[in-house]
């Protein structure tokens, strides 16, 4: 992803410590004071937290903006509250926070404390009305709580077309020459479906009617473990040759088991996880990651509210946005670093080009697995745990 620029560059630098985390004194943003707070992970997750801290802290070093994060105590909405209470009241004034996980401490907090700007990424309208009305809302946009919804107006939620995201990396995993594939979820939370439908979708349409195979299963958890890394295993062993490994640290059983089968193939998620998984599980093992542009969401915000002075209170949807220039959009495969060779970037551009133009359309619907072809067998497993 190519950085955002900024019309402001930072003069000098500074560190100080605030409960053991980096900050940076304040010049442009003397009015502003920016904290992140993480979600299930810690800033070294190699995922979500990891991204969108390395974007924050790097804009607000850049820009001489005062910048630190809270990690919750543990993982519960009563935490993550807490968090941002604590950074609310020591004069924190635009909070970010990655995953759909802090729809319940947003809805608790943002009304609170009006003059605080909440940034929330992958935070949906479905995942604040279920945090809003609880068991009266189950995810459906006919409901007529949806239409009733009215976001705070302190709040900005960026949502993203994983669909999108996992289709290039299905359609490039195919025309790499693998036949037998594995999508390995976390959770099944809007996000990673549309992530692993997206991912037959293209893995379909790549074939173009040759005969592929899909194993399809969820987690239910964002770590991998023992029980996990076996379960894969046997896909392996029995003939899978890649798998998609979406859901946070999760990557960690496919990496296992794909070292542990004689050197089989991951795919990364969220962010370009090439570097981790080769480092850990061997070099070639990761083949390409399916990426959000959480860094740069973050730096165009932060862009946007503090040197532009302009605040929006909206859920908006980001993909793509050029259909030329692929590191301009929101959803995209690293070419700096992905192993495939059969699959070039000349290829993946011309893929882009048909996506953005419309010339191929890709499904976001996650209500029915998607239709594919006769020649494509697709195989559902359900949850491991």
């Amino acid at each position: 992803m190519k950085k955002v620029l900024l019309g402001v560059a930072a003069v000098f630098a500074c560190t100080f410590a605030v409960s053991g985390l980096t900050s940076c004194g304040s010049d442009l943003g003397s009015d502003w004071k920016v904290a992140m707070i993480t979600d299930y992970g810690d800033i070294t997750d190699e995922s979500f937290n990891q991204a969108t801290y390395e974007g924050a802290k790097s804009w607000c070093d850049d820009n001489n903006v005062e910048f630190t994060y809270y990690k919750p105590t543990d993982n519960t909405d009563a935490e993550r509250i807490k968090s941002i209470e604590l950074a609310a009241d020591n004069g924190y004034n635009l909070i970010i926070m990655p995953g759909y996980a802090f729809a319940p401490a947003i809805d608790a907090t943002a009304e609170d404390y009006p003059d605080v700007k909440f940034v929330a990424l992958d935070v949906s309208k479905g995942d604040l009305l279920a945090a809003h009305y609880g068991a009266e809302y189950n995810y459906n946009p006919d409901d007529p709580l949806w239409a009733g919804y009215v976001l705070p107006s302190n709040l900005y939620c960026a949502v993203y077309q994983e669909e999108l995201a996992g289709y290039m990396a299905g359609y490039a995993a195919v025309k790499e020459g693998y036949t037998k594939l594995g999508f390995l979820g976390g959770m099944a939370v809007p996000a990673v479906i549309r992530y692993g439908y997206g991912f037959v979708q293209g893995c379909d349409d790549a074939a173009n009617g040759a005969a592929i195979e899909i194993k399809y299963v969820y987690g239910n958890q964002f770590f991998g473990d023992n029980d996990i890394t076996t379960y894969v295993s046997n896909w392996y062993a029995t003939g899978t040759e890649v798998i998609f490994a979406c859901g946070g640290g999760i990557y960690t059983s496919a990496g296992e088991a794909a070292e542990n089968n004689g050197g089989k193939k991951v795919i990364g998620v969220d962010v370009d996880q090439k570097a981790t998984i080769d480092g850990e599980y061997g070099e070639g093992t990761c083949i390409t990651s399916a990426m959000k542009g959480l860094s740069a969401t973050v730096k165009a915000k932060l862009t946007e509210i503090i040197t532009e002075e302009t605040f929006v209170s909206k859920i908006e949807t980001l993909g793509l946005v050029s259909g030329t220039d692929p590191e301009e959009n929101y959803v995209q495969l690293p070419t700096d670093t992905w192993s495939m060779t059969n699959f070039t970037v000349a290829n993946y551009e011309a893929l882009v080009e048909d996506l953005f133009d419309g010339t191929i359309t890709v499904s976001a619907s996650i209500a029915d697995a998607p239709e594919v072809a006769t020649t494509t067998s697709v195989t559902y497993f359900g949850n491991i745990k």
